[in-house]
């Protein structure tokens, strides 16, 4: 996975939600920082998002990694700073045992 994957996943992740809300979603580029774009996105719809990125890139990401930052006061992320977050903690998904 690379450093687009990821951030290809996560922008059409974001828009998604937003599409999904009912909400409106300006274009995205790396330097937009979600919580502050984009409209009702906040630490109640991070973990969603996360899982939604994780299953789109077919991935896991640890539960103690916030892809989107403010955890415990730290500093919000870009989505470019989120897509290298991925792609530096990610875990490849194990395959299914038994699956033919």
């Amino acid at each position: 996975m690379t450093f687009d994957d990821a951030k290809t996943a996560l922008i059409e992740v974001l828009k998604e939600i937003q599409a999904r809300s009912g909400l409106s979603c300006p274009d995205l580029s790396g330097a937009d920082v979600p919580l502050k774009v984009l409209e009702k996105f906040d630490s109640t719809v991070w973990p969603a998002a996360t899982t939604l990125v994780a299953r789109k890139l077919g991935i896991a990401i640890p539960n103690d990694v916030h892809i989107f930052g403010g955890e415990k006061g730290t500093t919000l992320l870009s989505i470019d700073q989120a897509s290298k977050l991925i792609v530096k903690k990610h875990q490849l998904k194990a395959p299914l045992k038994g699956a033919a």
